[in-house]
């Protein structure tokens, strides 16, 4: 029995460290200016550990095994040589590498002239990205979209508790906290479609605060920028009546009609996301269902009421209409 426990744990442990260099979300993508600097300087560190370890391990092999040469090993030389010299000299060269290599200040300048501007402020338990562009600003929620071979600073900030965002696959991570404003400048070195995470535990959900970045070439950007500043284009719908009776318009937006919520997420384009329920479902009809029917099991403690006064076929007409909210 305790072998079998012992074999289990030692599958779960696995099954979490390769969970955690997923390329989805890996820190070991390198797939930023960033990330592609610290990466650089991880593997160098590995390296440089894994010698000065075999090093430390044949020294003292030496020692236990060696007879009258482990004598060399008592000399004041080698110890100061070994014990003070070596190390202040590496650390010193090391420091001084990083700091070049990762070019503090350097992206955050680049980013400063760029037109573009992203303020991403946490919420319990979800996202508001808010996009600051010469032709105005609009709100998105729980993505961001961003231009490949462009640094992009993003301001962060919080709406009630600490957060911290984290998209590993592009930089490092960066806490968001009431009150104040962070900045971190993202540069993606191509496109691609990356997970980030709530970084810090925020009470609740936390597990569930999830978010996709998604890098596009100049091209697809400037035409998705232009789509998503627009307004909601559905028609007449019927499930936009079921939207108003049940109130939705007083927590969440929909550009280009009467629901002007700001709540919770911006709802215009959430047709079009790549998620649902910041990164807890993808973005069917049948999620939207299922969200609306069960937001409280799949993710407990959110914020959003029970939608007690709507009936089956309410529900199915409101999920058909968030679902064609693209």
């Amino acid at each position: 029995m305790n072998c079998g426990r012992a074999r289990m744990a030692g599958i779960l442990i696995l099954a979490a460290l390769a969970a955690g260099c997923a390329s989805e979300q890996s820190a070991f993508s390198g797939e930023g200016v960033e990330s592609a600097r610290t990466l650089m300087l991880t593997w160098i560190l590995f390296a440089g550990g894994a010698l000065i370890l075999a090093l430390v391990c044949g020294l003292t092999a030496l020692a236990l095994f060696g007879g009258s040469a482990r004598r060399t090993l008592s000399s004041e030389r080698l110890v100061v040589v070994g014990g003070i010299v070596f190390p202040a000299v590496v650390l010193t060269v090391l420091l001084f590498y990083g700091y070049a290599l990762l070019g503090a200040g350097a992206a955050t300048g680049a980013a400063a002239d760029s037109p573009l501007r992203i303020t991403v402020e946490g919420n319990r338990w979800w996202w508001r990205v808010t996009y600051h562009t010469p032709d105005g600003d609009f709100d998105t929620a729980n993505e961001l979209r961003i231009p490949v071979g462009e640094p992009v600073a993003l301001e962060l900030t919080s709406a009630d508790v600490i957060h911290s965002f984290w998209v590993p696959a592009y930089a490092g991570k960066i806490d968001m906290i009431p009150g104040r404003t962070n900045t971190l400048t993202l540069e993606a070195s191509r496109p691609g479609l990356r997970r980030g995470q709530c970084a810090e535990y925020c009470g609740g959900p936390h597990a569930f605060m999830s978010f996709y970045v998604e890098a596009l070439d100049a091209e697809a950007f400037t035409d998705w920028l232009a789509s998503e500043r627009g307004d909601a284009v559905v028609g007449d719908h019927p499930g936009a009546d079921a939207f108003r009776r049940a109130g939705c318009g007083a927590c969440h937006a929909v550009r280009g009609t009467d629901a002007s919520g700001r709540v919770g997420p911006d709802l215009t384009h959430v047709g079009s996301r790549h998620s649902l329920g910041a990164g807890l479902l993808a973005n069917e009809k049948g999620d939207f269902r299922a969200w609306i029917e069960r937001h409280q099991e799949l993710k407990p403690e959110n914020l959003m009421p029970e939608m007690a006064t709507l009936d089956e076929a309410d529900i199915d007409s409101l999920a058909s209409y968030l679902a064609a909210l693209k």
